[in-house]
């Protein structure tokens, strides 16, 4: 996964016993990228059960060599103890930070050929995750609105990232893949393709419904924004997960959830 735009379910109200108070900006210093790294050792390897060769179980940390080279932007919740605010993470990449890493994360997946070739300019979101007690209400719109805000500052025109379903079992996921090869393909000009293809139009019957509920959350919210998905799943085996690779050429967004996701902007 990039494990990049993994969703869980929603699983309570906000434990803080605090109205929020969030605060959206980059990572400043160490502290910073630590308190993320933290919070993605929680979501990841804590909930998900992933690891990777950087990974710091002694110190809680979640981390990989492309961290040093990329932004982070960091969801605050003020309400909270001081040293315990993060409550929200992505990470970004762009092309100076893939140059530095030497490639975009997702390019281990999929051949971004199309994305590099298009002359455009481009921004990767990786390792986004919530606080548990955060999912499905306010706080992911306040990621996002902050995220629009970059986007627009940084005249960014091409966002793309993995998502990630669970389980290394296609036919299991066969409803929403197929939705997704079906309905859901990126425009030719930026569709990437899956390094070790494994085909997502996996049944003809669809049950657009059925597709829908195992569609992870912030899937839907992409696909609502207009976004698409390259050609073929990658299944990662070291990961227990099936991703696609989300890609959302911004002048096409949906004006309508843009303004919603965006602040108006």
């Amino acid at each position: 996964m990039e494990h990049g735009f993994v969703w869980q379910p929603f699983r309570g109200a906000v434990v803080t016993g605090a109205t929020p108070d969030f605060h959206v900006r980059l990572a400043r210093d160490g502290d910073d990228l630590r308190a993320a790294q933290r919070l993605r050792y929680a979501v990841f390897v804590q909930e998900l059960g992933a690891d990777g060769p950087l990974v710091d179980h002694r110190a809680r940390l979640e981390r990989d060599r492309f961290d040093a080279h990329a932004d982070h932007l960091l969801l605050f919740d003020q309400a909270r103890p001081a040293g315990d605010q993060v409550v929200g993470v992505y990470r970004l990449m762009d092309r100076r930070a893939a140059q530095a890493a030497g490639h975009f994360y997702c390019a281990d997946e999929y051949d971004l050929a199309p994305l590099e070739r298009s002359g455009r300019s481009l921004l990767e979101l990786g390792r986004s995750c919530l606080h548990p007690a955060y999912r499905g209400g306010a706080a992911m719109l306040h990621l996002w609105q902050g995220l629009a805000q970059l986007v627009q500052t940084r005249g960014v025109e091409v966002l793309f990232g993995v998502a990630s379903f669970h389980g290394t079992d296609p036919q299991a996921l066969a409803q929403p893949l197929s939705v997704l090869a079906r309905d859901h393909l990126a425009p030719e000009a930026l569709r990437v393709r899956s390094k070790s293809y494994q085909p997502m139009a996996l049944t003809q019957e669809i049950d657009r419904v059925a597709a829908m509920r195992q569609m992870p959350a912030l899937i839907k919210a992409y696909l609502r924004l207009g976004g698409g998905v390259g050609d073929g799943a990658f299944v990662d085996h070291r990961f227990n997960t099936t991703d696609v690779c989300l890609i959302l050429d911004v002048a096409r967004m949906n004006p309508r959830q843009k303004a919603i996701y965006g602040g108006g902007r």
